[in-house]
């Protein structure tokens, strides 16, 4: 079936290009990815096809397990009338059985985009610089820019302007606070990362998030004074205190976060009309409390919804 949608009213100028950490868009581009998604969504809920992608390939390769990104990415890309595969760790082993550098080239003579979940931002950014074909980051250690897109999308149709607002995270200063920062500062929108000593985000991150602040007017900012980081906030972000590759740490990491959590307590600090978002999966209990979620859960599963219209976006504005 052929795309109902005017193609002509789509951004073109993105075309080609890697999506790695939000770093390689500017202010404006991110906003029209953001309104790309909104309009995705709006077509998707109408059941109004909008294959967009028709003929294209994307590979989707994974060594993170995942239930959002594959699910996510395999609807959103046959929405888009492309053809989704899946490529497993065991089947790739990438940088073992061949160079990373190999693989790049390899792939992109079979398919016209490569999607990747992986531990190292490095190893992505390698395959980036030798694929001819867009790459696309679905989560490393350091960042998790598809995430943060879906999260700057909610936002926005929950409270229509960021600027003016400030979202507050609670936690490890993970990939989530990384993107986060640099989501909010692109946006305007005030951000406020709240961990322990020793688990706050990278300066280097921090540093590139509070000068991309300076031009949109946000402020960024990092503490371990949850009371402070709170106050104020229409938005309160957590994620998980143990990220996957950290099992280990788990048991001594709820002792050290232990304040850290998003409950009733901390929620009575943001504004009244404060919202809680979550990336999932939640540990009740840990991270976040049972009662809060559910009273948030229209709002967290909405955010895990807009995962498939922000990816969609990225996608149709930047597959060629």
């Amino acid at each position: 079936m052929a795309t109902s949608v005017d193609t002509r009213q789509l951004p073109t100028h993105m075309k080609g290009r890697d999506f790695l950490t939000f770093l390689e868009y500017s202010p404006q581009e991110l906003q029209e990815l953001l309104s790309l998604a909104a309009h995705l969504k709006k077509l998707k809920r109408s059941r109004t096809p909008h294959r967009l992608l028709e003929g294209r390939s994307v590979a989707m390769y994974f060594e993170k397990p995942s239930n959002r990104t594959r699910v996510s990415f395999e609807v959103g890309i046959s929405d888009l009338g492309a053809h989704p595969f899946m490529l497993r760790k065991e089947e790739i082993n990438l940088g073992i059985r061949e160079t990373i550098a190999d693989t790049a080239r390899t792939l992109a003579r079979y398919v016209d985009c490569v999607m990747i979940r992986t531990f190292a931002q490095k190893d992505v950014e390698e395959l980036a610089e030798w694929s001819s074909v867009p790459v696309i980051n679905g989560l490393t250690d350091d960042y998790h820019p598809c995430q943060v897109l879906a999260d700057l999308l909610t936002v926005q149709e929950r409270f229509g302007e960021f600027k003016g607002r400030k979202l507050t995270y609670l936690g490890d200063g993970n990939n989530m606070a990384n993107s986060l920062m640099l989501g909010c500062a692109m946006v305007g929108m005030d951000v406020t990362i709240a961990s322990p000593s020793g688990y706050q985000p990278r300066p280097d991150i921090v540093e590139k998030a509070r000068t991309l602040a300076k031009e949109s007017g946000a402020t960024v900012a990092v503490s371990d004074d949850i009371k402070a980081a709170v106050k104020d906030a229409s938005v309160l972000y957590t994620d998980v205190w143990a990220s996957m590759g950290q099992e280990a740490e788990a048991e001594a990491r709820k002792q050290i976060f232990k304040d850290y959590q998003v409950n009733a307590a901390n929620m009575a600090l943001a504004l009244p009309e404060a919202i809680v978002l979550h990336c999932l999966p939640a540990h009740r209990g840990e991270e976040i409390t049972a009662d809060v979620l559910e009273k948030f859960a229209d709002v967290i599963f909405e955010q895990a919804e807009n995962r498939l219209h922000a990816q969609k976006a990225v996608m149709a504005a930047i597959i060629p």
